[in-house]
Protein backbone atom coordinates (compact mmCIF):
# COMPACT_ATOMS: atom_id res chain seq x y z
CA UNK A 1 0.00 0.00 0.00
CA UNK A 2 0.63 3.78 -0.61
CA UNK A 3 0.09 5.53 2.83
CA UNK A 4 0.78 8.90 4.61
CA UNK A 5 0.08 9.84 8.16
CA UNK A 6 -0.86 12.54 9.92
CA UNK A 7 -1.74 12.94 13.74
CA UNK A 8 -5.36 11.52 13.29
CA UNK A 9 -5.99 10.60 9.81
CA UNK A 10 -4.11 7.96 7.42
CA UNK A 11 -4.92 7.66 3.51
CA UNK A 12 -3.72 4.98 1.47
CA UNK A 13 -4.49 3.36 -2.12
CA UNK A 14 -6.12 0.30 -1.91
CA UNK A 15 -4.56 -2.06 -3.96
CA UNK A 16 -6.12 -5.23 -2.87
CA UNK A 17 -9.24 -6.89 -1.49
CA UNK A 18 -9.98 -5.93 1.26
CA UNK A 19 -12.23 -8.23 4.11
CA UNK A 20 -12.41 -6.28 7.58
CA UNK A 21 -14.14 -7.86 10.80
CA UNK A 22 -13.95 -5.18 13.47
CA UNK A 23 -14.40 -4.49 16.89
CA UNK A 24 -14.28 -1.81 19.22
CA UNK A 25 -12.78 0.78 16.58
CA UNK A 26 -13.46 4.38 16.90
CA UNK A 27 -13.63 6.39 14.70
CA UNK A 28 -14.41 6.69 10.57
CA UNK A 29 -13.30 4.88 7.76
CA UNK A 30 -14.02 6.36 3.70
CA UNK A 31 -13.26 5.11 0.28
CA UNK A 32 -13.65 6.86 -2.86
CA UNK A 33 -16.56 8.83 -2.14
CA UNK A 34 -18.16 6.35 0.22
CA UNK A 35 -17.96 6.07 3.99
CA UNK A 36 -18.25 3.58 6.77
CA UNK A 37 -19.24 4.34 10.22
CA UNK A 38 -17.08 1.77 12.14
CA UNK A 39 -20.25 1.46 14.12
CA UNK A 40 -22.81 0.70 11.72
CA UNK A 41 -21.78 -3.45 11.11
CA UNK A 42 -19.19 -5.53 12.08
CA UNK A 43 -17.89 -6.68 8.97
CA UNK A 44 -16.91 -4.33 5.25
CA UNK A 45 -15.36 -5.14 1.93
CA UNK A 46 -13.30 -3.16 0.16
CA UNK A 47 -12.11 -3.77 -3.51
CA UNK A 48 -9.07 -2.71 -5.44
CA UNK A 49 -8.32 0.79 -6.87
CA UNK A 50 -9.72 2.98 -4.02
CA UNK A 51 -8.36 5.70 -2.01
CA UNK A 52 -9.05 4.62 1.53
CA UNK A 53 -8.69 7.14 4.57
CA UNK A 54 -9.58 6.66 7.98
CA UNK A 55 -9.71 8.90 10.73
CA UNK A 56 -9.55 7.68 14.55
CA UNK A 57 -10.70 9.04 17.48
CA UNK A 58 -7.10 10.59 19.85
CA UNK A 59 -8.27 9.50 22.85
CA UNK A 60 -9.68 5.22 22.84
CA UNK A 61 -11.56 3.65 25.45
CA UNK A 62 -11.17 0.08 24.42
CA UNK A 63 -8.73 -1.38 22.64
CA UNK A 64 -9.65 -2.20 19.26
CA UNK A 65 -9.48 -5.52 18.05
CA UNK A 66 -10.62 -7.86 15.10
CA UNK A 67 -9.38 -9.67 11.72
CA UNK A 68 -8.27 -7.70 8.24
CA UNK A 69 -8.03 -10.05 5.26
CA UNK A 70 -6.21 -8.75 2.44
CA UNK A 71 -6.32 -10.10 -1.09
CA UNK A 72 -3.90 -8.95 -4.04
CA UNK A 73 -5.81 -10.05 -7.17
CA UNK A 74 -2.25 -11.30 -8.67
CA UNK A 75 -2.47 -14.20 -6.08
CA UNK A 76 -6.06 -15.09 -7.70
CA UNK A 77 -5.03 -15.49 -10.80
CA UNK A 78 -5.04 -18.21 -12.59
CA UNK A 79 -8.26 -19.51 -10.05
CA UNK A 80 -11.85 -19.50 -10.86
CA UNK A 81 -12.31 -16.61 -7.83
CA UNK A 82 -9.92 -14.07 -10.06
CA UNK A 83 -13.42 -14.10 -12.03
CA UNK A 84 -15.99 -15.26 -9.45
CA UNK A 85 -15.16 -12.40 -6.69
CA UNK A 86 -16.78 -9.68 -8.73
CA UNK A 87 -20.00 -11.46 -8.51
CA UNK A 88 -19.91 -10.57 -4.97
CA UNK A 89 -22.28 -7.18 -5.10
CA UNK A 90 -21.09 -5.99 -1.37
CA UNK A 91 -18.09 -5.12 -1.97
CA UNK A 92 -19.81 -2.19 -4.25
CA UNK A 93 -21.72 -1.46 -0.68
CA UNK A 94 -21.18 1.35 1.28
CA UNK A 95 -22.61 3.83 4.38
CA UNK A 96 -24.62 1.63 6.89
CA UNK A 97 -24.74 -1.05 4.53
CA UNK A 98 -21.74 -3.11 6.52
CA UNK A 99 -22.51 -6.56 7.27
CA UNK A 100 -24.38 -7.11 11.11
CA UNK A 101 -23.18 -11.09 12.30
CA UNK A 102 -24.80 -12.91 15.22
CA UNK A 103 -22.44 -14.82 17.82
CA UNK A 104 -22.41 -18.09 15.37
CA UNK A 105 -22.03 -16.21 12.38
CA UNK A 106 -19.30 -14.52 13.96
CA UNK A 107 -17.68 -17.32 15.12
CA UNK A 108 -18.25 -19.17 11.81
CA UNK A 109 -16.17 -16.02 9.67
CA UNK A 110 -13.53 -16.34 12.68
CA UNK A 111 -12.64 -20.05 12.15
CA UNK A 112 -12.32 -19.29 8.26
CA UNK A 113 -9.98 -16.57 8.70
CA UNK A 114 -7.69 -18.58 11.60
CA UNK A 115 -8.05 -21.39 8.74
CA UNK A 116 -6.40 -18.60 6.46
CA UNK A 117 -3.81 -17.32 8.80
CA UNK A 118 -2.54 -21.06 9.74
CA UNK A 119 -2.01 -22.21 5.99
CA UNK A 120 -0.58 -18.93 5.44
CA UNK A 121 1.73 -18.91 8.16
CA UNK A 122 2.62 -22.64 7.43
CA UNK A 123 5.42 -23.73 4.86
CA UNK A 124 4.28 -22.62 1.42
CA UNK A 125 4.16 -25.30 -1.18
CA UNK A 126 2.01 -26.58 -4.29
CA UNK A 127 -0.75 -26.74 -2.54
CA UNK A 128 -0.71 -23.14 -0.82
CA UNK A 129 -2.50 -20.90 -3.05
CA UNK A 130 -5.36 -23.46 -3.64
CA UNK A 131 -6.16 -24.21 -0.15
CA UNK A 132 -6.27 -20.31 0.89
CA UNK A 133 -8.58 -19.56 -2.31
CA UNK A 134 -10.82 -22.56 -1.44
CA UNK A 135 -11.14 -20.71 2.15
CA UNK A 136 -11.74 -17.43 0.72
CA UNK A 137 -14.10 -18.58 -1.75
CA UNK A 138 -15.70 -19.88 1.33
CA UNK A 139 -15.47 -16.97 3.30
CA UNK A 140 -17.12 -14.65 0.65
CA UNK A 141 -19.91 -17.44 0.01
CA UNK A 142 -20.82 -17.37 3.90
CA UNK A 143 -21.11 -13.52 3.95
CA UNK A 144 -23.41 -13.45 0.88
CA UNK A 145 -25.71 -15.95 2.83
CA UNK A 146 -25.50 -13.54 6.12
CA UNK A 147 -25.94 -10.82 3.62
CA UNK A 148 -29.00 -12.35 2.61
CA UNK A 149 -30.45 -13.52 6.16
CA UNK A 150 -29.99 -9.57 7.02
CA UNK A 151 -32.21 -8.40 4.30
CA UNK A 152 -34.88 -10.86 5.50
CA UNK A 153 -33.95 -10.21 9.63
CA UNK A 154 -33.87 -6.30 8.64
CA UNK A 155 -37.21 -6.43 6.67
CA UNK A 156 -38.66 -3.21 8.16
CA UNK A 157 -36.06 -0.97 6.99
CA UNK A 158 -35.96 -3.17 3.56
CA UNK A 159 -39.57 -2.51 3.20
CA UNK A 160 -38.86 1.43 4.03
CA UNK A 161 -36.79 1.78 1.34
CA UNK A 162 -39.46 0.05 -0.83
CA UNK A 163 -41.73 2.81 0.02
CA UNK A 164 -39.11 5.09 -0.43
CA UNK A 165 -38.55 3.73 -3.50
CA UNK A 166 -42.20 4.21 -4.68
CA UNK A 167 -41.98 7.65 -3.79
CA UNK A 168 -38.71 8.72 -6.07
CA UNK A 169 -40.44 6.55 -9.34
CA UNK A 170 -43.11 8.53 -8.66
CA UNK A 171 -41.25 11.96 -8.68
CA UNK A 172 -39.74 10.91 -11.80
CA UNK A 173 -42.86 9.91 -13.48
CA UNK A 174 -43.84 13.67 -12.12
CA UNK A 175 -44.62 16.70 -14.81
CA UNK A 176 -42.20 16.54 -17.81
CA UNK A 177 -38.91 14.92 -15.33
CA UNK A 178 -38.66 12.03 -17.98
CA UNK A 179 -39.00 14.59 -20.83
CA UNK A 180 -35.74 16.58 -19.03
CA UNK A 181 -33.86 14.02 -17.49
CA UNK A 182 -34.56 10.92 -19.39
CA UNK A 183 -35.47 7.31 -18.22
CA UNK A 184 -34.24 6.91 -14.65
CA UNK A 185 -31.28 4.28 -14.23
CA UNK A 186 -30.25 2.44 -11.02
CA UNK A 187 -27.38 4.63 -10.10
CA UNK A 188 -29.44 7.44 -10.07
CA UNK A 189 -32.17 5.95 -8.28
CA UNK A 190 -29.57 4.58 -5.47
CA UNK A 191 -28.35 8.00 -5.67
CA UNK A 192 -32.14 9.75 -4.68
CA UNK A 193 -31.86 7.04 -1.87
CA UNK A 194 -28.54 7.25 -0.72
CA UNK A 195 -27.73 3.61 -1.15
CA UNK A 196 -25.04 1.62 -3.31
CA UNK A 197 -26.12 0.66 -6.66
CA UNK A 198 -25.13 -2.56 -5.52
CA UNK A 199 -27.04 -2.68 -2.27
CA UNK A 200 -29.93 -1.78 -3.63
CA UNK A 201 -30.01 -4.40 -6.13
CA UNK A 202 -29.67 -7.08 -3.98
CA UNK A 203 -32.37 -5.87 -1.39
CA UNK A 204 -34.56 -5.45 -3.93
CA UNK A 205 -33.72 -8.55 -5.13
CA UNK A 206 -34.11 -10.47 -2.05
CA UNK A 207 -37.53 -8.71 -1.16
CA UNK A 208 -39.14 -8.45 -4.45
CA UNK A 209 -37.32 -11.31 -6.83
CA UNK A 210 -36.91 -8.09 -9.53
CA UNK A 211 -33.89 -6.03 -9.54
CA UNK A 212 -33.78 -1.97 -9.60
CA UNK A 213 -33.86 -1.61 -13.37
CA UNK A 214 -36.81 -4.61 -13.65
CA UNK A 215 -38.75 -2.37 -11.20
CA UNK A 216 -37.97 0.84 -13.33
CA UNK A 217 -39.13 -1.03 -16.44
CA UNK A 218 -42.49 -2.20 -14.61
CA UNK A 219 -43.24 1.15 -14.03
CA UNK A 220 -42.21 2.65 -17.29
CA UNK A 221 -44.84 0.12 -18.70
CA UNK A 222 -47.19 0.55 -16.57
CA UNK A 223 -47.26 4.63 -17.42
CA UNK A 224 -46.89 3.47 -21.36
CA UNK A 225 -50.53 1.19 -20.99
CA UNK A 226 -51.51 4.05 -18.79
CA UNK A 227 -50.92 6.72 -21.71
CA UNK A 228 -51.87 4.02 -24.75
CA UNK A 229 -55.33 3.35 -22.89
CA UNK A 230 -56.08 6.99 -22.29
CA UNK A 231 -55.15 9.17 -24.57
CA UNK A 232 -54.75 10.10 -28.18
CA UNK A 233 -51.17 10.04 -28.03
CA UNK A 234 -49.37 8.51 -31.13
CA UNK A 235 -46.17 5.82 -29.68
CA UNK A 236 -43.38 8.69 -30.80
CA UNK A 237 -44.68 11.15 -28.58
CA UNK A 238 -45.80 8.49 -25.59
CA UNK A 239 -42.10 7.26 -25.93
CA UNK A 240 -40.79 10.77 -25.54
CA UNK A 241 -42.59 11.42 -23.05
CA UNK A 242 -41.18 8.48 -20.77
CA UNK A 243 -37.64 10.01 -21.50
CA UNK A 244 -37.20 8.07 -24.63
CA UNK A 245 -34.84 9.31 -26.88
CA UNK A 246 -35.99 7.16 -30.08
CA UNK A 247 -39.23 5.39 -30.16
CA UNK A 248 -37.67 2.14 -31.72
CA UNK A 249 -36.28 1.66 -28.06
CA UNK A 250 -39.97 1.90 -26.27
CA UNK A 251 -41.32 -0.20 -28.71
CA UNK A 252 -38.73 -2.90 -28.35
CA UNK A 253 -38.75 -2.70 -24.50
CA UNK A 254 -42.73 -2.86 -24.19
CA UNK A 255 -42.93 -5.62 -26.94
CA UNK A 256 -40.57 -7.60 -24.19
CA UNK A 257 -42.44 -6.83 -21.56
CA UNK A 258 -45.60 -7.66 -22.61
CA UNK A 259 -45.34 -9.78 -26.19
CA UNK A 260 -47.18 -7.33 -27.63
CA UNK A 261 -46.14 -3.62 -29.62
CA UNK A 262 -47.81 -0.51 -28.29
CA UNK A 263 -50.04 -0.72 -31.16
CA UNK A 264 -51.03 -4.11 -30.71
CA UNK A 265 -51.70 -3.13 -27.44
CA UNK A 266 -53.86 0.09 -27.85
CA UNK A 267 -55.60 -2.15 -30.39
CA UNK A 268 -56.89 -4.85 -28.39
CA UNK A 269 -57.58 -2.52 -25.41
CA UNK A 270 -60.15 -0.91 -28.18
CA UNK A 271 -61.30 -4.02 -29.03
CA UNK A 272 -61.96 -5.16 -25.03
CA UNK A 273 -63.94 -2.81 -24.73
Amino acid sequence: MDYQTDEAQIHWVQDFYSIGLKRDIQGKFQYGQQQYDFDEGLMAFVSPGQVVSIAVERSLTVKPSGWMLLVHPDFLWNTPLACDIKQYEFFGYRINEALFLSEKEEDTITDILRNIHREYRANIDAFTQRIVVAQITVLLNYCERFYQRQFITRKKSGHEVLARLELVLAGCFNGDTLIDKGVPTAQSIASELNISPNYLGSLLKSLTGLTTQQHIHARLIEEAKEKLSTTRQSVSEIAYALGFEHPQSFSKLFKAKTNRSPLEFRQSFLADR
